[in-house]
């Protein structure tokens, strides 16, 4: 693998994790939403993620295929008093399990980093080779 698959690579990676981190900021923000833009309970958010070949290697970065609703049921909190609930008094809330959310945000910020720092290793590589060829 070239030295420059390593940024391609790490690259594809950091835009990945962005991608992620933006979903989850979102379902964080939205965690306690009764409601969304289209009026509907907000629906979390998940990031599908699948291998992308680089050209003319056997290197393998990644993209985002796709940002997904969460298929996970929706949460319901008994509020009687609230104007959202139903005839039982429940009202729909996100399926936004907020735990699971912080792990994912903690996970995907570590990547993120991980990445970043290939990068500056990759960097200083090069760097280095560069001055024993001076």
């Amino acid at each position: 693998m070239s030295m420059l698959n390593v940024f391609h690579v790490a690259g594809s990676a950091l835009h990945a994790q962005s991608t992620r981190l933006n979903a989850t900021a979102s379902n964080l923000a939205n965690a306690d939403s009764i409601t969304s833009a289209n009026g509907q309970p907000y629906k979390a958010k998940q990031v599908v993620f699948a291998a992308t070949p680089m050209a003319g290697t056997a290197a393998q970065g990644v993209r985002v295929t796709q940002v997904v609703e969460s298929a996970a049921p929706m949460r319901m909190v008994y509020d009687p008093k609230s104007p959202a609930a139903n005839p039982d008094g429940y009202v729909t809330m996100p399926n936004v399990n907020v735990v699971e959310e912080m792990t994912n945000m903690i996970s995907a910020s570590r990547a993120y980093q991980t990445n970043a720092d290939v990068m500056g290793t990759a960097k200083t590589l090069m760097e280095k080779t560069l001055a024993i060829g001076q």
